[in-house]
């Protein structure tokens, strides 16, 4: 059925092209002529295929523009009098007495055009005159496309400033502002009863709703026409233009139309006088059918209004002046009222509208923008967390605006109401958003300085810190979560302040709300704690801790018990190795401080965890280079103290499972006995005895791998051993002496030499490589060349 009448109405389009070119053709000889009577005649038949009925009006625009075409040279042959030898008034009067009436007014308004120019009558007559004769057409679209004719060739003949009657200049513009203005309202109903007439099923009410959307333009023409006459200046706008345009729109009862020219109306007129009319325009728009897209009509309003702003900061004053924010927050606050069924994020979306208006226009006016916060907290007060992903997404819009306008999120931290919207959000886009505020720390490299502002990070970021909503950690992806730990960890090295007080109590708040995080988000954000409470330790290095006051004062001693507390509880949640190496960290830094009893007792600490909570061979082996490496570099310890260490440390070296790890702990255990710095230990007997048992441990690893694999296995470890000989023959250890070297190279070629051995590239070449250094000295001469002679390779 819809077919069939798609090909009637291409039939019916082409019949009437047809007549209008038919007709068209006989006017146009007429007028080559000059022949009056025959042009009439052929062109009010020709405006006759005009009062069809049967075409949608996407059909009747090609047709009527068929027409227009042909009417514009008909007026220019009315303009001429000499051509035609009739005066202007009597040819008005003539072309009055066409047969139909929808031919006579196209005609009547053709030869008003000519009028209007003549200047033979007054402009206000013939106006008026026009726009009362096409009252007779009423059938909606005739009706609309006449008007839209009669705007079309007469605006640029309204009188404007600058008219040639000087008297009266205002009282001329009235004359086109009051023609338009009447144009407008009758071409408004006669849109409006276009749907009205087409009430019926669905998909027919649908179909024409979209014939009538393509019919806006026609009447939004006029508003344009309005906009463009230079004598509306913002008074006459505000007393008189305005108010005429709103009261058509507010009585029109119809959501097309009110939505459409609110629109054209904030888009056609100059910004200036928004800003002035404010509370009117703004009063209007509770007045609106409920079904209307406020929102989006509020939306434009402010997007250029702010843009206004932004393009002229001289008229910032104004919008003060105006109490433009006032105005807004109040109108949007009586929208949300009035229209109760408004879905929640029509209202958000207002609510960022604004926000985005507050800080491009008042960025300095922080209550504003918390005032906005706050209206938007109201609206979703009382209501459960948002599940509406679009909602969603326009709260995180709401909340990233601060952000990115000052790119410091202190300045976003001194919103009291930031945090309450937050609240509203549900667990993963929470997370989100505290992404995006970490990201927007860390790009803008923003430092918090003080407890009270990382108190209230935390609590913005609190989705990432503890599990909110019963969440189940193990539920969520492991890329995700790593990604967003870190985050947080990158996050903690931000927080610095100068004075020691301050700071203690920033890595005291931080400590509260990170040991709540659970035993999965420990390990990643304890270490970041734990070294900016290092750095602290070493920024009050040298202050006197024993200091008697009101207050105890910040001190290592304090802070090192503060990380005691936080290592323990890493350690009692399977994170071991961890505890261990911060443990070390600690030592080291309580070295640097002269306290060595806290440095002990940390070594105590990873001690009794590499006993009692590493049991991985291969941890085991990192674990213990780690403590030889962190013991070496400890000078605070006494004698007893460092004794009570080194054995340790020696004798779990000693009790690896493997041999070759053994070994290699056992000759890295001699470095404990030789420190290369001035006051630095030198026992140079006990490196040796480390270096011999190295050498039995090589031995012992050299036999079981003969008894297991037919053969002795790689001599690597005895070039290892080699090269710690030679590393302390340098540093001038008496007990290592060139005899002992020659040993030990005549050892490793006997074994290499041997049938049994196994032939291992790498070791063929560590050991190559050991004896043309060794060749090397010996050329090159001087004490160390004349220390190498003896030995020979």
């Amino acid at each position: 059925m819809i077919a069939e009448r798609f090909e009637d109405e291409e039939k019916w389009l082409a019949e009437g092209i047809a007549g209008i070119q038919h007709n068209a053709f006989f006017m146009h000889r007429a007028l080559d002529e000059d022949n009056l009577r025959d042009a009439l005649k052929y062109s009010a038949q020709m405006l006759s295929e005009l009062r069809t009925s049967r075409l949608s009006p996407h059909k009747y625009y090609e047709l009527y523009m068929r027409a227009f075409d042909e009417l514009r040279r008909l007026e220019i042959f009315f303009k001429d009098e000499r051509r035609h030898g009739v005066a202007i008034a009597d040819l008005y009067e003539l072309v009055q007495h066409a047969g139909n009436i929808l031919p006579r007014l196209y005609l009547l308004c053709t030869v008003g055009s000519a009028y209007l120019r003549s200047k033979d009558a007054p402009v206000r007559d013939v106006l008026k005159d026009l726009v009362e004769m096409c009252r007779a057409v009423q059938h909606p679209i005739r009706g609309l496309f006449l008007r839209s004719y009669l705007s079309q060739v007469s605006k640029d003949k309204l009188p404007d400033i600058g008219h040639e009657d000087e008297e009266g200049e205002s009282k001329d513009v009235m004359v086109a502002v009051e023609f338009v203005l009447q144009n407008f309202t009758e071409m408004n109903k006669l849109w409006v009863r276009l749907q009205l007439q087409h009430q019926g099923p669905s998909r027919i009410r649908e179909k024409r709703e979209k014939e009538r959307n393509e019919l806006r333009d026609l009447v939004g023409k006029n508003l344009h026409v309005l906009s463009q006459i230079e004598g509306v200046n913002l008074e006459m706008y505000k007393d008189i233009v305005l108010p005429s345009v709103l009261e058509q729109v507010v009585n029109c009862n119809d959501e097309l139309a009110q939505f459409y020219l609110m629109e054209c109306i904030i888009q056609v007129f100059p910004d200036e006088y928004h800003l002035q009319t404010l509370e009117t325009l703004l009063g209007a728009c509770p007045q609106l059918q409920p079904t209307v897209d406020i929102k989006t009509v509020l939306s434009q309003l402010m997007d250029r209004l702010s843009n206004y702003a932004a393009s002229n900061t001289e008229v910032l004053p104004e919008f003060l002046q105006v109490e433009a924010f006032a105005k807004l927050s109040t109108a949007i606050g009586r929208v949300i009222e009035a229209q109760a069924d408004m879905p929640i994020v029509g209202a958000i979306a207002l609510h960022v509208s604004l926000l985005t208006f507050t800080l491009r226009v008042h960025p300095d006016r922080f209550d504003y923008v918390d005032q906005v916060l706050g209206s938007c907290v109201k609206k979703l007060s009382g209501k459960p967390k948002l599940d509406d992903s679009r909602a969603t997404k326009q709260v995180v819009a709401l909340l990233s605006a601060p952000l990115d306008k000052y790119n410091d999120i202190v300045t976003a931290l001194t919103l009291s109401n930031y945090p309450r919207v937050m609240d509203h959000l549900d667990h993963e886009t929470n997370k989100v958003m505290a992404m995006v505020i970490i990201q927007s720390i860390m790009k803008n490299n923003t430092c918090i300085s003080t407890a009270d502002k990382v108190e209230v990070l935390f609590e913005l970021i609190k989705g990432l810190i503890v599990d909110l909503d019963g969440t189940i950690v193990e539920e969520v992806d492991e890329e995700d979560f790593n990604e967003e730990q870190n985050s947080v960890a990158r996050l903690i090295h931000m927080f610095h302040n100068d004075e020691p007080e301050e700071m203690f109590k920033i890595i005291c708040t931080v400590k509260k709300h990170i040991m709540s995080g659970g035993p999965r988000r420990l390990p990643f954000t304890v270490p970041s704690l734990i070294f900016s409470a290092l750095r602290l330790i070493r920024q009050l290095h040298g202050q006197d801790g024993d200091i008697v006051g009101e207050e105890v004062p910040t001190t290592p001693k304090k802070i090192f018990q503060l990380l005691n507390e936080i290592i323990e509880a890493l350690s009692s949640v399977s994170s071991p190795e961890l505890a261990l190496r911060l443990y070390l960290q600690c030592a080291e830094a309580a070295n640097d401080c002269d306290l060595e009893p806290v440095a002990y007792e940390f070594f105590t600490q990873a001690f009794v965890l590499y006993e009692e909570e590493i049991a991985d061979s291969k941890a085991q082996v990192t674990a213990i280079h780690l403590i030889i490496g962190s013991l070496q570099r400890m000078n605070v310890f006494g004698v007893e103290n460092r004794d009570t260490l080194t054995h340790k440390a020696t004798g779990y070296s000693a009790k690896l499972l493997k041999k070759p790890d053994q070994c290699r702990a056992v000759y890295a255990c001699s470095h404990l006995f030789w420190v290369d710095d001035q006051d630095g230990i030198k026992d140079g007997e006990r490196v040796l005895l480390c270096l011999k048992r190295a050498l039995r441990i090589a031995n012992a690893a050299q036999q079981m791998a003969n008894v297991a694999r037919g053969s002795s296995g790689p001599v690597t470890l005895f070039v290892e051993i080699l090269n710690k000989y030679i590393y302390y023959f340098e540093k001038g250890n008496p007990q290592i002496t060139s005899a002992t070297i020659q040993g030990l190279i005549e050892l490793i070629t006997t074994e290499m030499q041997s049938d049994s051995a196994s032939a291992l590239p790498a070791s063929d070449a560590f050991f190559t490589s050991t004896l043309r250094y060794i060749q090397f000295q010996k050329q090159k001469g001087g004490i160390l060349g004349e220390k190498y002679d003896p030995i020979k390779v």
